[in-house]
């Protein structure tokens, strides 16, 4: 891989990452007086990135071979090889665009309880750490934006939200730090390793140290250790995903609609950009072991979230279900999985990202999430029963909603690598199919009573909010080809990368094959053309020929 300008908007990725942090600098310096703006500023703050993004994506060059484009360098701390780099391919690309309108989205459609000003003023700075890891090309500056959303997120979750927040907003800081702090260590490491072996300055830049693979094997192995460790529990991956049900159960709705939607693909997109294109060797040796976590956590969160009384904790729960989906594609190392991953990242983002909205509205309307104190509530709000309709079946994996082609991709990735695994995996789609329409079945069916009787339906505001969500589910599981298009040729050349520098790999394929006919089954079960029976014949005319063969081939 390597890089390609833009000639038309020379710094539009630096623009679009520093946008919102300029943003937030503008709130903060606002006088309480005019605090009447403040959702207008931060929302302006987060429309111009979004117009950017959709920018980006009429004018990315689909044919372009796994090139990152719209690149931009700048030297940074030039005596330690670090620099400003950043640029985008198809793996990246689509990630930066739902996080460029999810921001907009979560504004517009969540007010916050208490205090506006910092509260935009976290998310702004949320939306510029989020963007920044998704097109940092040096490895300094993809781990400062990486350890950025750890900080607004604290705070979001610890000032502005439910239950036990001071608790999960620690549990969240602590597990993510831990694994970031160890990447840190390893991200000096390779530096510092990969310009000894290759004889060359110290040089943080992504590209540089992935194409030119000079480490030694073990070497490489531990330090692809540290980085999965690291993406894991930001996936997070079983079994260090135990922040993730507190951290979306206590936080506002703002904040597990971006935690959801946004943060979890931080680790994804790790294990695809500095897993296996950084250490490919490493990470054909360790598939197996990542594709075993992926589908255990697939089985695990089903089950949980199939036991869980709280409405919310049970989204969260199947998030662990479906980032395993993301893995195993991820670790199937071809083509169909990886495609499948990369959609998946996406799919998963709208659709649990559009069911943590859903359940903020009925949390503001009723003041609870327990399943038992709900019910009936379709008869109120029919509307709103038909949107959740919608993107519960999206998560499912519905023919014809999004949830279904990325699944489908990784599941026929998978099940070409690692067969058995696949068919195990499988069955987590059936467990999402019993929780999920389990679940809206006690919530929206039945008799309503008391205060579900008397739920509002869903506002005009809310519904334009939903608008774009139910635009995405429908587009993607009806015409995945333009993703699918811009996505591939990236994917293809992280395949032939891995190809290129692991010797003996080849990627996993379909044991395709041809067509056997009528004539050649006879022919087979001894018979000739006239029907008559000379299977001895046969058999001794094929051992004949099959001797004479192996003796040419001699």
């Amino acid at each position: 891989m390597t890089a390609a300008a833009s000639a038309s908007f020379p710094a539009v990725l630096t623009v679009l990452v520093l946008v919102p942090a300029a943003g937030a600098l503008v709130l903060l310096a606002m006088p309480r007086a005019r605090s009447d703006l403040l959702k207008p500023v931060a929302l302006l703050a987060s429309v111009l990135p979004a117009a950017l993004a959709v920018w980006l994506l009429t004018e990315f060059d689909a044919g372009a071979k796994g090139l990152f484009q719209f690149s931009d360098q700048y030297t940074w701390i030039e005596g330690l090889g670090v620099s400003w780099h950043v640029g985008v391919d198809g793996l990246s690309l689509f990630l930066v665009v739902m996080t460029a309108l999810m921001f907009p989205l979560a504004i517009v459609g969540v007010d916050p309880e208490h205090s506006p000003k910092p509260y935009y003023a976290w998310l702004l700075i949320l939306e510029t750490g989020c963007l920044g890891t998704f097109v940092a090309l040096d490895l300094i500056m993809f781990f400062v934006f990486f350890e950025i959303v750890l900080v607004p997120m604290y705070f979001l979750i610890g000032g502005w939200g439910h239950g036990r927040r001071a608790y999960a907003a620690t549990k969240f800081f602590l597990f993510t730090m831990f694994g970031s702090a160890i990447m840190l260590v390893a991200i000096v490491a390779l530096a510092f390793l990969h310009a000894s072996a290759s004889g060359g300055g110290v040089s943080f830049d992504l590209v540089g140290i992935a194409e030119n693979q000079v480490l030694a094997t073990n070497t490489a192995r531990w330090l692809f250790c540290a980085f999965a460790l690291a993406f894991a529990v930001k996936v997070p991956l079983f079994p260090v995903h135990t922040w993730l049900p507190d951290a979306h159960t206590n936080a506002p709705t703002a904040g597990s609609v971006i935690l959801a939607a946004v943060m979890l693909k931080l680790g994804t997109y790790g294990l695809v950009r500095f897993g296996l294109y950084l250490f490919p060797e490493a990470s054909v040796y360790f598939a197996p072991l990542m594709v075993t976590l992926g589908v255990i956590g697939i089985i695990y969160g089903a089950i949980a979230a199939a036991m869980q009384r709280d409405l919310k904790r049970l989204v969260a729960y199947s998030s662990v279900a479906h980032l395993g989906f993301i893995v195993i594609g991820t670790f199937a190392l071809n083509t169909e999985g990886l495609t499948g991953g990369v959609l998946q990242m996406v799919n998963h983002g709208v659709s649990t990202g559009a069911l943590f909205l859903l359940v903020g509205m009925i949390y503001e309307r009723r003041h609870t999430r327990e399943i038992s104190d709900l019910g009936g509530l379709q008869k109120p709000a029919p509307v709103m029963a038909a949107v959740f309709t919608v993107v519960m079946l999206s998560s499912v994996g519905l023919p014809g909603l999004n949830g279904f082609v990325g699944e489908l991709l990784v599941l026929l990735g998978a099940f070409n690598a690692h067969r058995w695994w696949a068919v195990v995996a499988a069955a987590g789609v059936i467990l999402a199919a019993v929780y999920l329409l389990w679940a809206y079945q006690r919530v929206f069916h039945g008799p309503a009573s008391g205060a579900n009787a008397e739920m509002p339906d869903m506002r005009w505001r809310e519904g334009l909010v939903m608008v774009p969500f139910l635009a995405a589910i429908v587009f993607m599981g009806v015409y995945p080809k333009p993703v699918i298009d811009r996505v591939e040729p990236a994917v293809d050349a992280i395949i032939a990368h891995v190809e290129d520098n692991v010797a003996g790999f080849a990627e996993p394929a379909a044991d395709v094959h041809p067509p056997v006919s009528l004539d050649d089954l006879g022919r087979s079960a001894g018979y000739n053309d006239q029907g008559t029976d000379h299977g001895t014949e046969g058999r001794s005319g094929r051992e004949d020929g099959g001797a004479g063969h192996d003796g040419d081939g001699g």
